[in-house]
């Protein structure tokens, strides 16, 4: 009986044994698992930590990817115009001045204008045309000016002058001056130009303010004054010696005016009746925008 006894506590003591043993086993290998666990996990984590760093991120979507596409301009820097300026060498009368060009001095005959009559040796110099070659040097001597041509004008006269409008750096158009104030008269030569009816509206307004030129009793010309006209050279025949011998000199002859016309210096070419009506414009009203190219004679389309 006491063996056998022995043998139960025998039993019992290593039964307790291997329930202690395999509880150690069984913890070493849950460690081990967590263990092999957490380093799975943190080899995840590196992956995609790595993975991560290597992907570029995601763009954001703009309002614009949601919209509708619509067509707008893109803007553009609108490109500077360079404007180029001429010094003013000299003021010869109010429709006439010298620039230099390219370090050539260069005549200007202002466009659609026609100032008094200062410098023409072979006339008189004439009403207001001291007062309008005063007013143009004021405005211009010592300044620099922008021109502008006209392509129906021509570029040049049959004198080589430029044909140009005469700007000053602010802007302001000369001849427009001239006309508005009363120094100049409105002046078209044959074609229409470019600032024509500005020019035409400003000697309207001149006259009905009686500025400058247009003033009362300041430019009065007595009426019918004689018009000089070159006489017909005549030839003579000497039947003596078969000899051909000229005339005297050409003589002047002065035709009086018998006709009744009527200052209009707004009277263009055009609206003239006749060439005598023109040279009774010219030298009987002073109107000088009818000569604009000064050459004495009026309104070259009748006269010619």
């Amino acid at each position: 009986m006491r063996f056998i006894h022995l043998e139960g506590h025998r039993f019992w003591l290593i039964f307790i044994l291997l329930i202690i043993l395999i509880g150690i086993v069984s913890k070493a290998e849950v460690n081990k698992l967590q263990n092999i666990k957490q380093n799975v996990k943190e080899n995840k984590n590196s992956t995609a930590l790595s993975q991560a760093e290597k992907t570029p991120l995601p763009t954001t979507p703009t309002i614009a990817s949601t919209l509708p596409f619509t067509s707008s301009p893109i803007p553009t820097s609108t490109p500077t115009t360079t404007i180029t300026l001429y010094p003013v060498t000299k003021v010869i009368d109010g429709d006439t001045i010298n620039v230099k060009i390219d370090d050539q001095i260069k005549t200007i005959r202002v466009i659609g204008i026609n100032s008094p009559e200062t410098v023409d040796p072979r006339r008189p110099v004439e009403c207001f045309g001291k007062e309008a070659s005063e007013k143009a040097k004021k405005l211009l001597i010592g300044k620099n000016v922008r021109l502008e041509n006209d392509p129906t004008q021509g570029d040049t006269d049959k004198y080589g002058r430029l044909l140009r409008y005469i700007f000053l750096e602010d802007g302001t158009d000369f001849g427009l001056t001239l006309i508005k104030e009363g120094y100049a008269y409105e002046y078209t030569y044959n074609i229409p130009y470019k600032y024509q009816k500005q020019y035409k509206q400003a000697q309207k307004e001149a006259e009905e303010n009686k500025r400058g030129l247009w003033a009362d009793n300041v430019c009065i010309t007595p009426a019918n004054t004689p018009i000089p006209t070159p006489a017909q050279t005549s030839v003579n025949f000497n039947t003596t010696s078969d000899v051909l011998s000229p005339a005297p000199a050409t003589e002047i002859q002065t035709i009086t005016q018998t006709s009744n016309f009527v200052c209009n210096c707004s009277k263009t070419c055009s609206q003239m009746s006749s060439c005598e009506e023109a040279y009774f414009q010219l030298n009987n009203c002073g109107c000088q925008a009818r000569d604009g190219d000064k050459d004495g004679v009026p309104c070259e389309n009748l006269c010619q």
